[in-house]
């Protein structure tokens, strides 16, 4: 008789809240771990430096991951002006500082919407993109030339919604493919001074809240409570 399968080999869609430093395959290897099944993955990849929610999927649910990397996304955060990075965020120093002195609120709120609608994007060089079987955030480490395409993207919502300079602090909404790192990036660019993400929380996936998502501490206490 074979054994029966366990609620996660069956099929489940958790909801965590991911943590600074984590990579997103460190939850999945730390879920994988306490649930003891090998079939875990996750729907979209959430860097480092950010938080916010992460959609993981256990046994026959792995199946529904794609699905759910097509699905809308809602970030918020915060992109400092007056200086840019290669990695286009915090993973790498800030320089080419610039003045910010000429900026009003009217500039920084008008110049989001040339960021909004079906837009071209191109990717950072520092990605996990690849180019002949290697990502390219390789090749830019050596110093090798990089050039990615730009692609077409969905903004459907880019808010500044409080300017502290040299942050603002924004909410996003978009579709799959966007780089917000790219966005904040373009967005210095366009305001001429540069800038760089300083912070992102990914606070929605379609129809998934990181209200309903939990950290794995707490997913893990959640498992000793059931056992």
């Amino acid at each position: 008789m074979e054994k029966p399968l366990n609620k996660f080999e069956e099929g489940q869609v958790l909801l965590i809240d991911k943590e600074l430093d984590w990579t997103s395959f460190d939850v999945v290897r730390k879920i994988r771990s306490l649930i003891r099944i090998k079939k875990v993955g996750h729907a979209g990849t959430l860097d480092p430096l950010a938080s916010g929610l992460l959609i993981v999927c256990t046994g026959k649910y792995t199946k529904k991951i794609n699905e759910y990397m097509g699905m809308e996304k809602e970030y918020t955060g915060s992109i400092t002006l007056g200086a840019s990075t290669p990695t286009y965020d915090l993973e790498s120093e800030p320089t080419g500082f610039g003045d910010i002195s000429y900026l009003d609120e009217e500039r920084i709120h008008d110049t989001t919407k040339q960021f909004t609608g079906i837009i071209q994007q191109v990717p950072p060089i520092h990605s996990a993109i690849k180019q002949a079987g290697k990502p390219v955030y390789l090749m830019a480490r050596k110093g090798e030339d990089v050039i990615l395409e730009p692609r077409t993207i969905t903004i459907s919502r880019f808010e500044i919604e409080r300017i502290e300079l040299p942050n603002v602090y924004f909410k996003v909404v978009c579709g799959t493919g966007t780089y917000i790192r790219s966005l904040a990036n373009d967005y210095g660019k366009a305001l001429g001074c540069g800038g760089y993400l300083s912070s992102l929380r990914r606070t929605r996936i379609g129809i998934f809240s990181v209200d309903d998502a939990q950290r794995v501490s707490e997913f893990q206490q959640t498992l000793l409570l059931e056992s």
